[in-house]
């Protein structure tokens, strides 16, 4: 989900420090966005539940920097995920499974962190799709591209250039850690993007590596966080590898917002796979939102995605939002989307079947082919 808060309070001293320093700052910040929700197939039948995070998933954290001199920062992050309809840990139950990291930054040369972290092709690449205005409703068929930022990064070490003339690249590499084995487990991204007047494009590339195994692998042990968010790609847990290629592009025309983006995700074996082919995924998607007012947006996407190599699927998608905005930090939304399935796909047992609809990266399989799932939520900043 997403990684940024739109509003911030800020803290004069941190209590029980019982010191303050001058030139240093704390942030404490958070997102709580929950809604009411309707899928149409679930096993066979409807559902209604609560869910959280549809715009923006759940957080609390807390930023800061320290001003060293001669225009150098030291600078940390720490972000919780959080689902607030049973006050449980998000991120597979870690503290901080969203950021934790510190760094050092400068106007002139940039920044570097080290920590748990966003790859680059989240933080360039994915603020010019549909899902940063979105969220996962707009995203890819079970986030098999990470569009959705499902997988953050531990043991990286991440480099980000200042902006030139409208041009900023990032660098980043995750240590595996795994002693006589460098490249077990480790993971490492690049991205770049260029934005000048109403236009803007980016791209990178990720590559993730599972841990090195000697036997059969049951899943995904990485330095990055795994992507198996349905019935999709979950086959595929036991990869050798997991690599991305994405770019995007943005225009902006009076109240209209355009944008479209393509990727492409590999997902390789190795002896040890519970699979044997390369399998990949083509997708495709574009948006339009139109500023109505003020306060309320509107947007439409389609998304487009191929499975084709182990298994043969396709999945069309159309997405439709409205978010209305009560204040600064409040707001309401209502989001929906439609998909049809088609061809195969392996599930869980290996087993090769008929694709079924599941939308976007809810995790919500249909015994056909076709799913609805629609949302009415309310978001608050602080």
């Amino acid at each position: 989900m997403k990684r940024f808060a739109l509003s911030t309070l800020s803290l004069a001293l941190l209590g029980t420090a019982g010191v303050a320093h001058a030139q240093s700052s704390v942030t404490l910040y958070g997102v709580l966005d929950d809604s009411i929700q309707y899928v149409s197939n679930v096993g066979g039948h409807s559902l209604w539940n609560m869910a959280a995070g549809n715009l923006q998933g759940n957080r609390w954290g807390m930023k800061g920097s320290e001003d060293l001199g001669g225009g150098l920062k030291a600078i940390f992050q720490l972000e919780n995920g959080f689902n607030p309809n049973n006050g449980g840990l998000g991120q597979g139950g870690k503290m901080f499974g969203r950021q934790a990291y510190v760094g050092l930054t400068g106007d002139s040369w940039g920044t570097a962190t080290i920590g748990r972290q966003y790859d680059p092709v989240v933080d360039l690449v994915q603020p010019l799709t549909a899902d940063n205005y979105w969220g996962s409703t707009f995203t890819t068929t079970g986030d098999v591209d990470n569009n959705d930022n499902s997988s953050r990064t531990n043991n990286a070490v991440k480099y980000t250039s200042p902006v030139w003339g409208g041009f900023q690249f990032e660098g980043m590499y995750a240590l595996g850690g795994v002693a006589g084995s460098t490249g077990s487990g480790q993971t490492w991204s690049g991205a770049a993007t260029y934005a000048t007047g109403p236009f803007a494009v980016a791209a990178g590339y990720i590559r993730m590596d599972n841990s090195s195994s000697a036997i059969a692998r049951t899943g995904w042990t990485g330095t990055s966080d795994a992507t198996f968010d349905s019935i999709v790609n979950s086959a595929y847990a036991s990869a050798k590898s997991i690599g991305i290629a994405s770019v995007a592009l943005q225009y902006v025309a009076g109240p209209f917002t355009f944008g479209g983006r393509y990727s492409n995700a590999q997902y390789k074996p190795d002896a040890q796979s519970g699979f044997g082919t390369t399998q990949k995924y083509d997708v495709g998607a574009g948006f339009v939102n139109y500023q109505l007012t003020p306060a309320a947006l509107l947007g439409f996407g389609y998304t487009y995605t191929h499975g084709k190599g182990d298994s043969n699927a396709t999945y069309h998608q159309i997405s439709l939002g409205g978010d209305y905005n009560l204040s600064k930090r409040t707001d309401v939304y209502l989001v929906g989307a439609y998909q049809h399935a088609n061809g195969n796909q392996r599930n869980d047992s290996g087993d090769l079947q008929s694709a079924v609809g599941s939308v976007a990266d809810y995790g919500f399989s249909s015994t056909s082919d076709n799913q609805t799932i629609v949302s009415l939520g309310i978001r608050h900043k602080f």
